[in-house]
């Protein structure tokens, strides 16, 4: 099963793994606006299929995952054409972060300025020890804006000032001290590295990941007690899914035929 356009194909495992591919993008995967609307075509259909668990998302080759949004067509804008190519930006990147399913980053080199945006909206990020991350705006008179606001809830305030303000590029062992990246493998493990992850995850119940990923994100912007509070709701709703059922008393038998 697949989907395919100019910019991005989808290919599905018979597991449920859904890697998104962008194409015709440069070695460097650079999101122009086509290329975007090619992706954000992709991830709706993504959305909208009930066999996807989970989705890999990565560049073409290994140069690169994103390595930023296109100078040649942002040099060209005015104050109301920026306006639109950044939205167009932040709908891709709320297209992935709202995503129902997992999704995995795949890292193997360059990922800077919007990539690392794009990146930061995955819910995993798994590197090779090649990647260099940055968010090199202000070196090229713009400022970091949507999806940077994530990074100080992801790696602190001074870290994410040093990468906002610098325009300094931090290599894959920084970025994984930091919290920018979840893991860390060399180039040629990666594939097999991410297979794992995805796979594993494909196994779990897709209502309670989509119940998880969607609680997480309520989390960022709720206070500690209302979502303490409104996570017992959460809880008790699992239970009209089946899926405790069916996998407690998948275990519950395993545990019992040891």
């Amino acid at each position: 099963m697949m989907f395919e356009n100019q910019f991005a194909t989808v290919n599905v495992s018979t597991k449920g793994v859904a890697t998104v591919s962008i194409q015709q993008a440069g070695s460097l995967n650079i999101l122009s606006t086509p290329v975007m609307n090619g992706l954000i075509e992709a991830l709706a259909w993504v959305e909208n299929n009930n066999d996807v668990r989970v989705v890999v998302m990565r560049g073409h080759g290994d140069k690169a995952f994103v390595a930023g949004a296109d100078i040649k067509e942002m040099a060209a804008l005015d104050h109301q054409t920026a306006r639109v190519f950044i939205d167009k930006l932040r709908q891709l990147c709320e297209a992935v972060r709202v995503l129902r399913m997992p999704v995995i980053a795949r890292v193997p080199g360059w990922t800077l300025g919007g990539g690392l945006e794009f990146a930061l909206c995955c819910d995993l990020r798994i590197a090779s020890t090649a990647a260099k991350l940055g968010m090199p705006e202000v070196k090229v008179g713009i400022p970091s804006v949507i999806h940077a606001s994530l990074m100080p809830r992801l790696i602190g305030q001074s870290r994410a000032a040093w990468l906002l303000l610098t325009g300094e590029v931090i290599d894959a062992q920084q970025g994984l001290s930091w919290g920018l990246l979840d893991k860390v493998v060399e180039l040629d493990t990666l594939d097999q590295e991410i297979a794992r992850v995805a796979d594993g995850l494909a196994e779990l119940g897709p209502k309670v990941l989509a119940q998880q990923k969607r609680m997480m994100r309520e989390w960022e912007d709720e206070p500690l007690e209302t979502s303490i509070r409104n996570s017992i709701s959460e809880f008790a709703a699992a239970f009209q899914t089946g899926e405790p059922q069916q996998y407690m008393g998948q275990f519950l038998k395993e545990k019992k035929s040891k």
